[in-house]
């Protein structure tokens, strides 16, 4: 509203100066200025509803890329904006030392692999002794302690055996994870994608605890908005949503909500929406702060205004809208305006102030009670007609495109098209008094 106070501000004053030649003219023949402004005709419907937030963009598929070694980087293969295939690589870190490790645990491998084989002949020699040591027994040739000893020399061996072959286990384990190591130094894509937010250097520590690259899909995007507890009780999944960005100017993006999740924040009482898009390449980037109208219905039947129109009176502060009753009779409503040759101005006719309540409000028009469709209202001048003693004015028919247009516009925007407009009027005017 603040920024509509601004825009109706600015016409309003180059309004007068538009206006100024033909007031000029009047004011040798009487001391009243007649203000002039521009009204649109209301029309009478349902309003949509609609709920506006602000979305952050990130690719439907985005991971970021961290090291899982500490190591000086060597070499980086890619850079921001570079297209990666899934396992290409991205950066080499130093792997002198990883390489040593694996070489180590390898002939650690080796060395146990040999214990093994000699714990496992000195197990076939403790059983073969003991077979004998049996027989022996078994004939009365050998005494029952003899048995015992070569019993618990075949037991020992047996466990020697066992730790061998444990110790291969650990050794083949530890092999294994160096080699894993040893593959982390190549670090590789997990997606394919659109490589981007580099921040690796050769030359540089890397880390696990910092990412070197962001990857993700920007084929497909997806906005995050945030929703309060009680938009959750007219927001649901399916609804149309309208995104909107600076940088796409007057190109909006529709898609619908694609899921909420039904987790309230502990501290924030608020949840999380996600809108899934189709994306066009380059126009929906990741980290965009977008605007999002989600579109949850239509009000109740009433008459449809712009937003410009409703104007506060500044000494009784009632809320409502400049109508003129006896204006439009013989008026057409203006489809479009050509600015080169804008419609003509009314003779001085009667403007009243008018009370409204408003029923419904949407992104630039406002449903409301206390004026009737049809009737002519002001959009454009209302704080000239403050002072305004005679109680008339001249009025401007525009259409409600021209109107809707200004509404967008920033200010700074809006004044320059408008001076735009005036110096070509001038110039054409100019002109004809010349010829």
């Amino acid at each position: 509203m603040r920024h509509l106070k601004i825009v109706t501000f600015l016409v309003a004053v180059l309004t007068v100066s538009a206006c100024s030649g033909d007031e000029e003219m009047q004011g040798s023949e009487t001391n009243a200025v007649i203000p002039s402004v521009e009204a649109v005709q209301a029309r009478f419907g349902s309003l949509p509803l609609q709920q506006r937030l602000s979305g952050v963009v990130q690719a439907q598929k985005q991971v970021e890329i961290y090291p899982r070694i500490t190591a000086p980087v060597e070499e980086v293969f890619k850079q921001d904006g570079d297209q990666v295939e899934q396992g290409e690589p991205l950066v080499k870190l130093r792997d002198r030392e990883f390489v040593s490790r694996v070489q180590q645990a390898e002939a650690n491998l080796r060395i146990n692999r040999a214990r093994v084989k000699q714990a496992e002949a000195a197990l076939n020699e403790s059983e073969s002794q003991l077979r004998r040591q049996q027989n022996l027994f078994e004939r009365k040739l050998s005494s029952e302690i003899e048995l015992e000893r070569v019993q618990a020399e075949k037991q020992s061996a047996e466990a020697n055996y066992e730790l061998a072959v444990a110790q291969v286990d650990q050794s083949q384990s530890t092999l294994e994870e160096q080699q894993e190591l040893l593959e982390q130094t190549t670090i590789r894509s997990p997606m394919t994608g659109t490589v981007g937010q580099r921040n690796v250097e050769p030359g540089m520590q890397a880390s696990p605890s910092a990412p070197l690259f962001t990857v993700g899909d920007l084929n497909d995007a997806r906005i995050t908005i945030s929703l309060t507890e009680q938009m959750l009780g007219y927001i649901e999944s399916g609804q149309r949503a309208i995104i909107r960005s600076e940088s796409m100017t007057e190109q909006v993006i529709e898609s619908k909500v694609s899921r909420i999740s039904p987790f309230l924040g502990m501290n924030s009482f608020s949840t999380e929406a996600e809108i899934d898009v189709e994306n066009i390449r380059d126009i929906l980037l990741p980290g965009m702060f977008v605007t999002v109208d989600i579109m949850y219905g239509e009000s109740e039947q009433a008459t449809i205004i712009p937003l410009s129109a409703i104007y506060r009176h500044p000494r009784t502060g009632q809320t409502g809208v400049y109508v003129a009753p006896d204006y439009g009779a013989e008026t057409e409503p203006v489809e479009q305006v050509d600015s080169s040759n804008p419609p003509p101005l009314s003779q001085p006719t009667m403007v009243e102030f008018v009370g409204i309540d408003v029923v419904a409000q949407g992104r630039e028009t406002a449903g409301v009670v206390g004026v009737q469709g049809g009737d002519w209202i002001v959009t454009v001048g209302q704080n000239l007609l403050i002072n305004n003693e005679s109680g008339t004015a001249k009025i401007r028919a525009t259409s409600w495109n021209r109107i809707i247009r200004m509404q967008q516009m920033k200010p700074e925007d809006l004044l320059r098209d408008i001076m735009n407009e005036r110096m070509a009027e001038r110039t054409v005017t100019s002109e004809s008094t010349e010829s």
